[in-house]
């Protein structure tokens, strides 16, 4: 058991990164992100220059100190590829590397171990030694038996886990929050309490705990349940993905929590919370992030409704204590399966020198749409959406949000200016008659560094702001879609696409290509970074790109 982060333990660590990201001697020093992030890793039992979960700390800001990266490289010749391994044949969890070993989820088309060949269809989270790529093990999750309204079938684990010491915890397929032991059977032994694993088998995972949040909390997913949760202290955060039924029309669990916070060490839950309730549009696929604002630490999440909603970190008597909720839609905005121009939240909020950013957009499956991103200031209280709707019958009363659509004109709706909006600016493109110059909808994260904003859309447009103003500097077209985040390292700005090709830019306010290179197959995930290693994963593979590295190239 480790021991508990205290409140005044953190403050005090919290300034001392403020000492050097500048802001608390009231000094106008350029935030520096990457030291923010480098003290974030620190907080965890893991290496320096590791990348222990999905974006690297609660912040979720993909900007490492990575130590000198790849300009360059080659999968085919195998030129500064360290080692590369077979995945599944689907692969959207995005990787992380800590402790010498790295990890990714993914489906079980490689069928690595025997109990499941390749023909059973299962999630599976992968543990590789970061060394030399050889499988260390593997947690197997297999499908729920009522098929794709909950588990869609190939999609396997979707999310990043998070590692800290010789413990890892991650959200499966099945909807379970799992915690599981770094060693794996490699150690000798069967951790637990949970000892009902059904071999000790040293491919195999050793859970130390799980929680099964559909028969515990009744949350119900949709499609696939998918977060990548994070940690302060003793506390774990998690998204739990309820969502609507199979037929889109209602949320079938409307009262399971869509939030919860739990002690990461006991499993335990200690506050819930199911704000969207009947409001979820269709899945809830977010992750959350956390920052400390003044003196009060606050965890962020999407929301299916596409709302974002911010809570008391800790809660208050064993109950959510919500503190702010953002609507990031335009409130005429419409739901529906087809064409529709209101959205929800894939994205995962990121908190950067004392903001948060976010940006809206749907299940690909969906097709594309006008999107929106925001940067909001986290210290109002209440509703600080940026308008409020009242309606002709008594426009003194604020609206209760409404599912499909807000604001209904042809029912006396009317929208007026909130005097509370915590918008600090909205950005839907620098033309939106323009495609390249559009913010389209996005299941891409921002990634920020030197107050230049990364962000991909799913239409394939990678968009770089000003981090202050929203104001674009430049953007690019991939032409291919994209699913991706932006990985920011080495002074350089990395981002793949539905093609294969990995971009790379420099980070600049001016646009500055520095290379364009593919890697065999779809990349749906997001490039990260760790001890001078590069790691992207394809659709069916993992490479580790190190400079001067030379492996057997794949064909």
């Amino acid at each position: 058991m480790q021991p508990k982060l205290t409140k005044t333990t953190f403050l005090a660590t919290l300034l001392s990164v403020c000492s050097f990201a500048g802001g608390v001697d009231g000094q106008d020093k350029k935030y520096d992100a990457t030291a923010v992030a480098s003290q974030g890793v620190s907080k965890l039992k893991v290496g320096a220059k590791d990348w222990p979960q999905w974006g690297g700390t609660p912040e979720r800001n993909n900007v490492p100190d990575s130590g000198p990266l790849p300009g360059a490289f080659d999968v085919k010749t195998g030129k500064n590829v360290r080692w590369s391994v077979p995945l599944g044949s689907e692969t959207y969890g995005n990787p992380v590397v800590a402790n010498g070993k790295a990890y990714v989820g993914t489906n079980n088309g490689s069928g690595y171990i025997k109990r499941y060949p390749a023909t059973v269809d299962l999630g599976v989270l992968l543990c590789f030694d970061d060394n030399d790529g050889k499988l260390l093990w593997q947690h197997s999750s297999e499908k729920l038996p009522t098929g794709r309204v909950h588990d869609w079938p190939n999609q396997g684990i979707c999310c990043a886990p998070l590692i800290d010491g010789d413990r890892l915890w991650y959200v499966t397929s099945r909807g379970e929050v799992a915690c599981l032991d770094t060693d794996g059977f490699h150690d000798g032994e069967n951790d637990g309490p949970f000892k009902d694993e059904p071999n000790d088998n040293k491919d195999e995972a050793d859970v130390i705990w799980k929680l099964d949040m559909m028969s515990k909390l009744g949350v119900s997913q949709h499609n696939m349940c998918s977060c990548s949760v994070t940690c302060v202290g003793d506390l774990l955060f998690v998204n739990t993905s309820n969502g609507v039924d199979d037929g889109h029309i209602t949320v079938p669990e409307e009262k399971a929590p869509s939030f919860i916070c739990m002690n990461r060490f006991t499993g335990e839950v200690l506050w819930t919370d199911n704000s969207p309730g009947a409001n979820i549009l269709h899945g809830q696929w977010s992750s959350p992030a956390y920052g400390v604002f003044g003196d009060v630490e606050q965890v962020v999440f999407g929301g299916g409704d596409g709302w974002l909603y911010s809570f008391d970190a800790r809660g208050e008597n064993g109950q959510a204590k919500l503190l702010w909720k953002f609507d990031c839609n335009p409130k005429d905005s419409v739901y529906k399966l087809t064409g529709a121009t209101r959205n929800h939240i894939i994205a995962t909020p990121v908190v950067y020198d004392g903001n948060v950013y976010v940006a809206v957009g749907e299940d690909p499956e969906h097709g594309e749409g006008g999107g929106h991103l925001w940067c909001i200031d986290p210290t109002k209280r209440g509703d600080v959406s940026p308008t409020l709707v009242y309606n002709s019958k008594d426009p003194t009363v604020v609206v209760p949000p409404k599912r499909k659509q807000a604001m209904v004109a042809a029912e006396g709706d009317l929208e007026r200016d909130n005097p509370n909006s915590a918008a600090i600016w909205h950005y839907v493109g620098a033309n939106p008659k323009d495609f390249e110059e559009t913010m389209h909808r996005t299941c891409g994260t921002v990634a920020i560094k030197d107050d230049l904003l990364f962000v991909a859309d799913f239409s394939g447009v990678v968009h770089c702001l000003d981090s202050k103003t929203g104001t674009a500097h430049w953007t690019h077209d991939m032409l291919a879609a994209s699913w991706a985040s932006p990985l920011i390292a080495d002074g350089k700005v990395y981002i793949g696409d539905e093609d294969g090709d990995i971009l790379i830019f420099e980070l600049s306010p001016e646009k500055k290509e520095i290379a364009e290179i593919n890697v065999g197959s779809a990349v749906y995930t997001t490039p990260i970074a760790a001890n001078s290693r590069l790691y992207i994963a394809n659709r069916n593979r993992l490479f580790c790109f190190e400079e001067g590295a030379q492996s057997e190239g794949v064909k």
